[in-house]
């Protein structure tokens, strides 16, 4: 579109014809200026025309047209003429000055969050973190070994030590959290230089390290008031006795993936009851091997993640069992299961009898799926539905060239000591529940004999590898079908550790009952199997379930439910 013409006078606006112009379709030279208006301008320019043309503007005011009007601006005051564009603060920066517009709080940390998580310092956002003299005692204590323990004492020390080696750092004014990279914790980092003045009740001992932490936070308290000091600490008897003596307190949360166990994604979906009402005006369906795939759009399409398994139960109308394969925008593309309950499909020798039994052996024997996680209280068949499709791929299928378990090793009541053998004949005893399921799978097949069921559990025993997780790190598992036994033991770095060993070809699943852990300040939402579940929900390769329904025995069931 052109330029309109130049206004006649320098004082007058522009007539609503001038942007009626239409666009041309071939450009034209400007034309010539008319030397009229060249030479009004250049009077207008001159000292006496700028005087004389706002008197003949007021002495004949213009009307401007109903084009152009528009309401008149305030005059800004000084105050609020915004910054120039140099200094203009990026969105991250604005949203972290946000944050830090409310009260900074003061985190005393204990002993056992640094070693429960050496990365805690980082996590607090834009608060402070003050650390007594006496966890830098104790973390010098519990450096030594080669425990998990040991290893996250080791890994805080070297980061107090990098945070102190950062340019212009003083230990008297504090760190600055963020000098080493992490720009998520805007706070500083403060020590105990000097002896502070506190009293305890006399019935709190004060040579023991929990009390004098206790009587740090209480000399904070009255030191940066009103400013809130809250003690963090995973020690349940230490939190008990900070809110006994008045002081803020709280457990560390950042380690759990969930609030509440119950929260935990269930792999599963239930459609609506009016589910073929509302969405089967714009279904299509095809077929494709042996089976069926359904195209859906409707208004539970936002609620299904991938390799979510979907039923439909109904009485009077026909059932339907499938597994989401893909979403793109609303729409999704439901894949059929195939019926592991009937015998033909038994595998090895084994049918599930149940509805999430067939959602979990559908992933087990599906070679797409790398990652399966299996949930479930005791006797739901989680190590024997997974041994059965191991088996099966391993002998019958040749899809993996050996089954690989291994399970923590973490005692429910006293440990026995130290056990004789190799490394696989130190963990036969923590594998009874994996000799008792090959039993079971030996005896599936009766007509075999006694010479055939001898020479098949020969060569089971000669494919199945029982290995340590204490020699994990630094492995590869090629073509291999791993399974981790008893994985609510683990802690999410443990688990991390296990999953990043499989290589081309390897299957990995992990089972376990978030409701029975044994290791110390794990609890279900900061489990490592909680938080892989968490983190493969709706990624391609990997699919979870959670086994429901007990089929061991009617007192196994039972007592999972009363005891």
């Amino acid at each position: 579109m052109p330029l309109p013409t130049a206004p006649k006078k320098r004082a007058d606006q522009l007539p609503a014809k001038a942007f009626e112009a239409t666009a041309r379709g071939t450009p034209r030279m400007p034309k010539k200026p008319d030397s009229s208006v060249v030479e009004q301008t250049m009077r207008a320019t001159t000292p006496a025309a700028k005087k004389a043309i706002p008197t003949e503007s007021a002495r004949k005011p213009t009307k401007a047209p109903a084009l152009l009007k528009e309401p008149v601006a305030k005059p800004i005051p000084p105050t609020a003429i915004p910054a120039p564009a140099s200094v203009a603060t990026s969105p991250a920066s604005r949203s972290r000055k946000l944050a830090r517009s409310g009260a900074r709080k003061l985190f005393v940390l204990d002993t056992n969050v640094l070693m429960h998580d050496p990365m805690c310092l980082f996590r607090f956002e834009e608060h402070d973190i003050y650390l007594p003299m006496i966890v830098l005692e104790e973390l010098d204590g519990h450096k030594k070994g080669m425990t998990e323990v040991a290893r996250n004492a080791r890994q805080t020390s070297r980061t107090l030590d990098a945070l102190a080696g950062t340019p212009g750092a003083d230990i008297s004014a504090g760190f600055e959290l963020n000098s080493t990279g992490h720009k998520d914790a805007g706070g500083k980092l403060l020590f105990q230089t000097q002896p502070l003045d506190y009293s305890l009740p006399t019935s709190l001992p004060q040579g023991k390290a929990d009390n004098q932490i206790l009587g740090v936070v209480e000399a904070l308290r009255k030191t940066y008031a009103p400013r809130e000091v809250v003690l963090v600490s995973k020690d349940i008897n230490m939190r008990v006795k900070a809110r006994a003596l008045g002081l803020a307190t709280d457990d560390y949360q950042n380690d759990k993936t969930l609030e509440d166990g119950d929260l935990l994604y269930s792999g599963s979906f239930a459609l609506p009851a009016d589910f073929w009402a509302t969405h089967g005006q714009a279904v299509e369906s095809w077929q494709q091997g042996q089976h069926t795939f359904y195209k859906i759009d409707g208004p539970a399409v936002p609620n299904m993640l991938i390799n979510q398994f979907v039923y439909f139960e109904a009485p009077g109308e026909p059932s339907l069992y499938a597994r989401v394969t893909e979403i793109r925008g609303s729409t999704a593309v439901l894949k059929t299961l195939r019926d592991f309950t009937h015998l033909k499909n038994a595998v090895w020798g084994v049918t599930t009898r149940n509805r999430e039994q067939n959602f979990a052996m559908n992933l087990l024997m599906d070679p797409e799926i790398d990652f399966v996680t299996l949930t479930g209280t005791a006797g739901t068949g989680k190590t024997l539905l997974t041994l059965a499709a191991g088996l099966t791929q391993v002998l019958d299928d040749r899809r993996y060239t050996e089954i690989i378990v291994t399970r923590a090793t973490v005692s429910v009541g006293e440990d026995i000591g130290f056990l004789p053998g190799t490394e696989e004949e130190k963990m036969g005893p923590w594998m009874g529940a994996l000799d008792d399921n090959l039993e079971v799978l030996g005896k599936s097949d009766t007509s075999a004999g006694e010479w055939g069921r001898a020479a098949t559990n020969e060569l089971i025993r000669s494919r199945i590898k029982i290995k340590s997780m204490n020699f994990m790190r630094g492995r590869t598992f090629m073509n291999k079908y791993v399974i981790i036994d008893e994985a609510q033991n683990l802690t999410p770095k443990q688990m991390k550790t296990l999953i990043t060993r499989a290589g081309p070809g390897t299957k990995i699943i992990c089972m376990g009952n978030l409701a029975q852990i044994d290791t110390p300040y794990l609890t279900e939402g900061s489990s490592g199997l909680t938080f892989a579940v968490d983190r493969f929900k709706g990624w391609p390769h990997g699919g979870h379930i959670t086994l429901a329904r007990g089929e061991r025995s009617r007192l196994a069931d039972f007592a999972s439910d009363v005891l």
